[in-house]
């Protein structure tokens, strides 16, 4: 099995790709164009290494979810600024899912600083944030299984009923 390789050039993309909401961006078509360029950007950098299989469907996020067990042995070695950018790119990868499965639209988590789904408003509302789950898998802990997090998301997105809310985190 091959592990993702962190060579320098990609740490500087990881750098140079860090997310950050301001008044503009915090809602609305920045953020939305803000995530999907990450996602974006997660496929072209992790497609060969995932076998092609990074195209959006829900089958993908198991191979999402083996990257990131295979990068938790490197990630305390990797600057701190390349674990957000790893993190940014993968959670906006699974968000991305989510919205072309479910629909919804982002907002941003000022307490946690991170964009998230939200599905159903106004009759009811399904919410997901996976970057404290994808950090949480890197730092190797398997109780943070993104397959496992957007199964519960996605079967709530299916079934709920007016007044629903939740948040998967």
């Amino acid at each position: 099995m091959t592990l993702l390789r962190f060579d320098p050039a990609l740490a500087a993309l990881f750098a140079l790709t860090v997310m950050e909401a301001s008044p503009a961006s915090a809602q609305g078509p920045d953020l939305a164009a803000q995530v999907r360029e990450k996602a974006a950007l997660a496929v072209s950098q992790f497609q060969a290494r995932a076998g092609g299989r990074l195209d959006y469907s829900e089958q993908s996020l198991s191979i999402v979810e083996e990257m990131l067990a295979e990068a938790s042995p490197y990630a305390k070695a990797m600057p701190p600024a390349d674990v957000k950018g790893l993190v940014e790119l993968m959670g906006s990868y699974i968000l991305e899912v989510g919205r072309r499965q479910h629909g919804g639209t982002y907002q941003w988590h000022e307490a946690r600083s991170q964009p998230v789904l939200v599905v159903g408003p106004p009759k009811f509302s399904v919410a997901m944030m996976t970057f404290d789950k994808v950090r949480g898998r890197l730092s190797g802990d398997p109780a943070d299984n993104i397959v496992f997090l957007y199964e519960g998301f996605s079967a709530r997105a299916k079934t709920a009923s007016p007044g629903t809310d939740a948040l998967y985190v």
